[in-house]
């Protein structure tokens, strides 16, 4: 199913604005010590989002979480930049939200145990290496991560640098240890690493962008101290709030901004095909028509 198939209800659009303009306008539905916004980086996965939504609903409700969803559509040319998309949701939400969740949209928390409470002891890594169906190594801090504020602005965020897919969470970990964040992972899960999540990516359908281009394999696993939440350059063009089975959720359409001089590989001839290194592929805006299904 395409997004122009998908029959959403639509609640309210805003108009375009920059990065210097926050939404605020988001409310919480909620009366809730604290308050979670679930940040999902998207990309042309309409298809998983219709499965994640009403799941993360059903599954949330049941600890009484105070929870909205915001999914970080990328619509520019560049490659899907993950951890850049986290940096503008991050900068984009109500500050009502005192905690957030870095929350892949494939990635089905299936097993009632796990909790996405406040991580007042530090980051809570949800989907640890002993529990994600991939990824087993000690420093693996991907798939969903719950952190507060304060501690993402203490690390200035995620780095900006990393244009396609992977290593961007790697980096983020040297961060949080650096800055003396302990990260905390579940205990006494009944479940392992093949009955804890669902994992919902078709790698035959979906295939990874994995190209290295330029520089980026040597510059992208360095630590970053160049670029982060300060420096994030982008434009929102458009937000949608909608629901999907009953789940309210908020879209930002993102176009985000790439300084050649920092990081040339956010377009590779061998991503787009075509000899100048732009893309021909149009990336989905979510809007109003491609929402209702018209």
């Amino acid at each position: 199913m395409s997004i122009d198939e998908c029959k959403c209800e639509i609640v309210t659009q805003s108009n375009q604005y920059n990065h210097k303009q926050h939404n605020n306008a988001v409310k919480v539905y909620k009366k809730s010590l604290h308050r979670l916004a679930i940040l999902v980086p998207f990309r042309d996965r309409f298809e998983e989002l219709l499965i994640f939504a009403p799941h993360i609903k059903q599954f949330l409700d049941k600890q009484n979480i105070d929870y909205h969803i915001f999914v970080l559509n990328q619509i520019d040319r560049f490659r899907f930049n993950r951890a850049s998309l986290i940096n503008v949701g991050f900068l984009e939400i109500n500050k009502e939200f005192d905690y957030i969740a870095i929350h892949d949209v494939d990635l089905l928390p299936i097993n009632d145990e796990l909790l996405y409470s406040f991580p007042n002891k530090g980051p809570f890594h949800v989907s640890s290496p002993e529990l994600h169906p991939r990824y087993h190594y000690s420093t693996f801090v991907g798939g969903i991560l719950l952190i507060k504020r304060e501690h993402f602005i203490q690390v200035n965020g995620m780095s900006n640098k990393y244009w396609g897919w992977g290593l961007e969470d790697d980096e983020f970990y040297v961060r949080l240890k650096e800055a003396g964040l302990t990260v905390i992972r579940p205990q006494n899960i009944s479940t392992g690493t093949h009955n804890t999540f669902k994992h919902i990516h078709d790698r035959n359908h979906r295939k990874r962008d994995m190209i290295k281009c330029y520089n980026q394999r040597e510059v992208t696993r360095k630590r970053d101290r160049q670029t982060g939440l300060n420096n994030v350059s982008y434009k929102i063009l458009g937000t949608i709030t909608m629901t999907i089975e009953n789940t309210p959720l908020t879209v930002l359409n993102i176009s985000l901004m790439c300084d050649k001089m920092i990081t040339p590989w956010c377009e590779c001839d061998k991503v787009a095909g075509s000899k100048d290194g732009k893309s021909k592929e149009k990336k989905k805006v979510i809007n109003n028509k491609s929402a209702t299904g018209l």
